[in-house]
């Protein structure tokens, strides 16, 4: 029981930490597009991505795949900067077809981020014997953590439209521009 509470608290750390801002960017412009009512729709998406990062970390932890850590520190805000746009060049709704690619693209970009991880759980897991259990326990933890986010992004969308502070359509385009500038900048820098 202590290794499932140890992983599941890096899983958790893992998208709460100050060193999870383009995770955090990522889930943010994945959720954005959907109203409160959608929750289940948005987690069940979260959890594509979810499906991603971990077949990622499982195949690295195994040395069965890996992939340059630069290649992959610059894709990652370039898969933020195409969530965003996707949002944009929609302007700012979730129509069935957005929501369709939604799916497909979260699973694929959920392989590119875990490969930004993939090195730092390796390391972690290679010393363990339950490294099934300590890989289950991490992306339950990343799960639960991003369930949070995401909830906390649908309220605060929620509170923002329902008291007209701006349209959900506008909101989406502001949240997508300041997502996308942020991913440009981290792309970049990082190039």
């Amino acid at each position: 029981m202590n290794d499932f509470i140890f992983y599941f608290k890096e899983g958790w750390f893992h998208i709460m930490s100050s060193d999870a801002t383009d995770h955090l960017l990522f889930i943010t412009a994945l959720a954005i597009i959907h109203s409160f009512k959608a929750w289940q729709k948005v987690l069940v998406l979260v959890t594509s991505f979810t499906i991603g990062h971990a077949i990622t970390l499982y195949l690295s932890a195994l040395e069965i795949v890996h992939f340059p850590t630069e290649i992959v520190e610059f894709a990652i805000p370039c898969t933020i900067v195409l969530t965003a746009l996707l949002n944009l060049i929609t302007k700012g709704g979730a129509d069935d077809t957005t929501k369709r690619i939604q799916y497909p693209f979260a699973m694929l970009f959920g392989l590119i981020h875990g490969m930004g991880y993939a090195n730092y759980i390796r390391m972690m897991l290679s010393k363990d014997q339950h490294f099934v259990l300590g890989l289950f326990s991490f992306n339950v933890g990343l799960e639960f953590g991003q369930i949070f986010v995401v909830l906390l992004i649908l309220l605060i969308s929620w509170l923002i439209t329902r008291n007209k502070l701006v349209s959900q359509r506008m909101l989406v385009v502001l949240v997508s521009l300041v997502i996308m500038g942020f991913s440009l900048q981290i792309a970049i820098a990082r190039f």
